[in-house]
């Protein structure tokens, strides 16, 4: 590849990733065109994208990004795959399609979250962790026990007095 050509692949590459923080590194050598096409789709249903690349391209692209570090110890040939909510969601669809009977060369290699190399075994840790949604539904309950607690204190009282001088009144 001349280099005039490299350069041109290493913009084009650098304007796909442009923006992006989060990043996993899998392996989709030995999908079939059809098993591609199918988890391509089943991923930008999910506001997720995938993309083969050749390592050295893809480190002169996302040198002095955040992206950097996951390309650093990258051996053979990967694929970058981004976007969703979070990495978590990110993490959790990559080892989901992992165990998927039909893939069964989809694996997770790696990749980098807030600037930090992450390894196979450490994308497969963030996989178990709650997700965006699940952490702000945790959160909210966490802010209204306390207001539900005082709610229930506060009109408990009340509840037992009325229903005393209810039953008084029917006397």
């Amino acid at each position: 590849m001349s280099k005039y050509v490299k350069d041109l692949v290493t913009k084009d590459l650098s304007s796909r990733l442009e923006g992006v923080d989060d990043a996993l590194l899998v392996n989709v050598i030995g999908l079939d065109a059809n098993s591609t096409v199918q988890l391509r789709k089943d991923l930008k249903a999910k506001d997720m994208r995938i993309l083969v690349v050749k390592n050295s391209l893809a480190k002169r692209a996302t040198e002095g990004t955040p992206l950097a570090p996951a390309f650093e110890s990258c051996e053979g040939t990967v694929a970058v795959m981004w976007g969703g909510e979070d990495i978590v969601s990110l993490a959790k669809e990559a080892i989901k399609l992992h165990k998927d009977e039909e893939l069964p060369a989809f694996e997770a290699k790696g990749g980098v979250m807030d600037g930090e190399s992450l390894s196979a075994e450490r994308v497969a840790e963030i996989s178990k962790w709650p997700s965006r949604p699940e952490q702000l539904s945790m959160l909210a309950g966490q802010i209204l026990g306390p207001g539900r607690a005082l709610a229930a204190c506060l009109t408990g009282p009340g509840g037992a007095l009325a229903s005393q001088v209810k039953s008084k009144s029917e006397e």
